[in-house]
């Protein structure tokens, strides 16, 4: 017999309010605006309750997401944030950039016929709705803090993702923690990586605040490999971390790299983002100016150097990208609002030379077609270029965001450091202890540039095996 039943329609999922485009591409506010009361609870209510929650798999930290949720779908806000602090140290952050789009929500349910709960979103509702009440709340989401281990002490290099959520940790079995930042500011690329318009400076501010107020102790301007030595510090502490992130750049290897205007985007972000060059002349920090830029890359971080060049006052932004959008590995999100905001992009498109004039100041690149061949080692199809194809491109800035490498500063100083072939320090993977007994490390200098969340699961990792080293 056949059923006539009308089926259920789904439910939408609800959408995050953003600054219009026109607004935003002239301030560095943040652009999504987050989620109302009753938008949270319209998107909670979308939530399954999946007895098997497959979402949970999908996070590198394992939130207990479907729990969290329904503490929302109820109102009760607290412990939605207690919840989700038991696992994640950073939630407001991770709520902002992480990509949850390949990681928890690829796994909802809903996904598989619809949208997924916009779980990130939900994350940062609680993260911002909830004020801890006190620091040791803030960090660990219980009103009590641990009562403090006498003579034993923690050291971490680097104050990114990966040495934050270790330090947390620690801090929160109450193990004294000193962080020790080669820059004059905390949080790592937090800080001076990605634009204040994705993750504004004072939530990450809060979220290290939070860890002063419970002990940790941050020393700025103290370079690992430099004036902080490794080996110095295992004998001083009964656990080193090393999360200094891998912050080498790059470069394209054409012609004309070394004309004036030709920049990393490590350099140019750290230039407006720590440097606060966006907010000149109050911050004397001036990132060089641009009329026409090309930016090389189709990362997140490509998005964020372009999206900053248009608010830093660029007429025209290219983003050249030897592939098509398909095989963009930058966040869909990133790159909607990108286009939204005036951000062209060059497809199928391969740098062959920069030109510039008789001053060295960059003027042009030189561009090739491309088209796309048999899949290569990373599973994309291979780039191949087109015979008699070039083009040139009006550039005065050119940013080159292809990634970053190790940094040898602190390897170099290191010797004892095994590393792995690509030059990354080689650890346990399930609890990220180095060649050196009772040094640590995680992040992008084990894994080379990956996601925030990502190196907070390392940092999480070393943390509980560093408290269960130390207290037994």
């Amino acid at each position: 017999m056949e059923n006539n039943t009308p089926k259920k329609p789904a439910i939408p999922r609800t959408a995050m309010p953003c600054q219009p485009p026109e607004e935003r591409r002239h301030n560095f506010k943040e652009v999504a605006l987050g989620y109302t009361k009753e938008m949270a609870a319209a998107e909670a209510s979308r939530c399954m309750q999946c007895k098997k929650p497959l979402c949970v798999g999908g996070c590198p930290v394992e939130v207990p997401i479907r729990d969290f949720i329904r503490e929302v779908q109820q109102g009760n806000l607290e412990e939605a944030y207690r919840i989700i602090k038991g696992t994640n140290s950073l939630p407001a952050v991770c709520g902002r950039v992480c990509p949850q789009e390949r990681q928890c929500e690829s796994k909802c349910v809903l996904g598989k016929k619809g949208e997924p709960v916009a779980i990130g979103r939900l994350e940062r509702f609680v993260a911002d709705s909830y004020i801890a009440s006190s620091a040791c709340e803030q960090v660990t989401g219980d009103n009590a803090c641990a009562v403090p281990v006498k003579g034993k002490k923690v050291a971490c290099i680097g104050s990114g993702p990966s040495s934050l959520t270790c330090a947390g940790v620690c801090a929160a079995a109450g193990i004294k923690v000193d962080v020790f930042e080669a820059l004059h500011e905390p949080g790592g690329v937090l800080i001076y990586g990605i634009p204040a318009f994705r993750l504004p400076k004072n939530v990450v501010a809060i979220e290290i605040n939070g860890l002063r107020q419970t002990g940790v102790d941050f020393h700025l301007n103290h370079v690992g490999g430099k004036t902080v030595d490794v080996a110095e510090l295992a004998q001083e502490y009964d656990a080193v971390f090393i999360g200094v992130g891998a912050g080498l750049p790059m470069f394209l290897g054409v012609p004309g790299e070394n004309l004036v205007g030709v920049f990393s985007a490590n350099e140019y972000l750290t230039r407006v983002n720590l440097g606060r060059a966006y907010d000149f002349p109050n911050y004397d920090t001036p990132a060089y100016p641009g009329k026409n830029v090309t930016v090389f890359g189709a990362g997140n971080v490509a998005m964020d150097a372009a999206r900053t060049a248009l608010r830093m006052g660029a007429e025209n932004v290219h983003v050249v990208y030897r592939r098509t959008r398909a095989e963009m590995p930058a966040r869909l999100e990133e790159v909607e609002h990108a286009e939204e905001e005036g951000v062209q992009f060059a497809m199928l498109s391969a740098p062959l030379r920069f030109n510039g004039d008789e001053n060295m100041l960059l003027k042009s690149v030189t561009l090739q077609k491309m088209e796309l061949g048999e899949p290569d080692a990373s599973g994309r199809r291979r780039p191949l270029p087109i015979a008699g194809s070039e083009y040139e491109m009006d550039t005065d800035l050119a940013i080159v965001a292809l990634g970053t490498r190790s940094n040898p500063v602190l390897l170099d100083a290191t010797p004892a450091l095994k590393l792995n072939k690509r030059g990354y320090i080689e650890v346990n993977e399930e609890t990220g202890e180095t060649s050196m007994p009772g040094v640590f490390a995680g992040g992008d200098i084990v894994t080379g540039s990956a996601t925030v969340i990502l190196a907070m699961g390392a940092g999480r990792r070393a943390g509980q095996a560093i408290v269960k080293r130390i207290l037994g």
